[in-house]
Parts: structure tokens; C-alpha cells; sequence
């Protein structure tokens, strides 16, 4: 993959654009209009649209497109999403060598239940499961079923850039830092994320190895998270998954 971009779109989604020469592709277009002036803007043609999972902030877009550019949609198969014509399943793979993309698709329900990332090249894009610094609302699955998902993502290479598709950093790692106050790397991180959106800067993509330094989430072996995990519920809680939904059920009301 030669470049990857960020569209902004809505208050705080990114449209990731990947461009090769003259060709592009894109992920989790919610509107078209901004991938259009993009497009049309640096001279490209599209040529294909990746979809993580059926929410309209994700895939409101594609219709437009398709009316502009009549192109393979690859999404998840056990969801309904209009368009979509290239269904996908957990270990597929999407080769298209005019756009320098090979991708493994992961099935990493929980924010939805059909809900895929696609990952290869060191990059991964997870869509609404993983976020910098946080992880996605279980709206239709299971707390199990989103640890297994976040698990399966921090057992990628700790250098896989994550790219996902809200800029919710800054306000995640202020509830990472009530989860873990004494966590160096949290903290100096915060500074870093804070100087970037002073700026209007973006702070993602991410990657693995921050992830795991960092993110709450992903850290449900660590003795500060289980701690404060059972300062949450008010009584112990024993196991990685348990520690992953108390903390999760925090950031809920937080």
C-alpha cells in the first residue's frame, strides 16, 4: 500500500483512502462527498470499497459512490449492507495487485455482531473494535465475544499500524488514566495526543505495541487495571474477560 489517508468526515470519523498511482480504494466511507472532492481533487479513479460493519457513519456512502464509480464492495458477510456484492468471511483474502493491496479479513464481532477488520502489510483496519486508546460500544454482542475480538488484535505484531475510524484518542486516554493514574507511558502518551489536538492534528493511526502499553482494554493482565476493575464493581474480579467487562461497563457511564 503506497499511501493511506485520512478523509475526515461527520465530527470525527475518518475515511481511510488507499492510494496507488492513480488509483484508489476506500474503508468505511459513511458519506461519499468527501471521498468524491478527494478523488477528484488529487486526480484518482476509484477502484474498490472495503466496509468493516453496517452502521451508516460506515457505509451511508456507498450508494453515491457506486453511482459514480461502479465498483467491487467487499464487507461482512452476516451482515445486511446495501451494495455490498463481494460478501466476506473470517480468513478470506482480498488480493488486488493494481492497487498493491493484500488483506486478511478477521471476523472481530462485538460492536456489531458481523463486525470484520482487515489486515495485512503491518496494517490493520479495525473499523469500531479497537480505537486509540479505547475499544467500541458493545452494541450487539456479547463482553466475551469483544474480548476474544481485542484479544485476537493484540496478538498481531506489536509495529501493525492500527487505523481506526474515530478520533476519540483524547478522550479515551482521559479514562485510561482514572483506569491506570500511575501508567508512564499513559501519561506521556496523553501529552503527546494532547500537543497533537492542539493543533487539530490526528492522532491515529496507532499500532499494537502503543496499544498494549496503553490501552485499558487491552490490558486486563495488568494488576492497576484489575485493581481498578474491583474498585468498579465493589468485589474481586478474577479472569482477563471479567476484568475486560468491568471495564468496559466503566467506560459506559463514564
Amino acid at each position: 500500500m503506497e499511501n493511506i489517508i485520512a478523509i475526515p468526515a461527520f465530527n470525527d470519523n475518518y475515511i481511510w483512502l488507499l492510494r496507488h498511482g492513480d488509483r484508489a480504494a476506500v474503508v468505511d466511507p459513511g458519506i461519499a462527498a468527501p471521498v468524491l472532492a478527494h478523488l477528484a481533487g488529487h486526480g484518482l479513479t476509484l477502484a474498490a470499497i472495503f466496509l468493516t460493519h453496517h452502521h451508516g457513519d460506515h457505509s451511508g456512502g456507498v450508494a453515491d459512490l457506486l453511482a459514480n464509480y461502479p465498483v467491487p464492495v467487499y464487507g461482512p458477510a452476516s451482515e445486511s449492507i446495501a451494495g455490498v456484492d463481494h460478501p466476506l468471511h473470517d480468513g478470506d483474502r482480498v488480493t488486488l495487485p493494481d492497487l498493491d493491496i493484500d488483506l486478511t479479513v478477521l471476523d472481530v464481532g462485538g460492536h456489531t455482531r458481523g463486525h470484520i477488520a482487515y489486515y495485512g502489510a503491518s496494517v490493520l483496519f479495525c473499523g469500531d473494535t479497537l480505537f486509540a486508546g479505547g475499544c467500541g460500544r458493545i452494541f450487539e454482542g456479547t463482553a466475551a465475544q469483544m474480548w476474544r475480538s481485542l484479544s485476537r488484535l493484540a496478538a498481531l505484531p506489536p509495529e501493525t499500524k492500527v487505523y481506526c475510524a474515530h478520533e476519540y484518542t483524547q478522550a479515551n486516554l482521559r479514562f485510561a488514566l482514572a483506569v491506570e493514574p500511575d501508567n508512564a507511558a499513559l501519561q506521556a502518551r496523553a501529552r503527546e495526543v494532547a500537543e497533537l489536538r492542539s493543533d487539530c492534528l490526528p492522532t491515529v493511526p496507532s499500532s499494537i505495541g502503543v496499544e498494549l502499553a496503553t490501552n485499558p482494554f487491552l490490558r486486563s493482565n495488568s494488576a492497576t487495571v484489575v485493581a481498578s476493575a474491583t474498585r468498579f464493581r465493589g468485589n474481586p474480579v478474577v479472569g482477563e474477560e471479567a476484568v475486560f467487562a468491568a471495564i468496559r461497563e466503566w467506560k459506559n457511564s463514564f
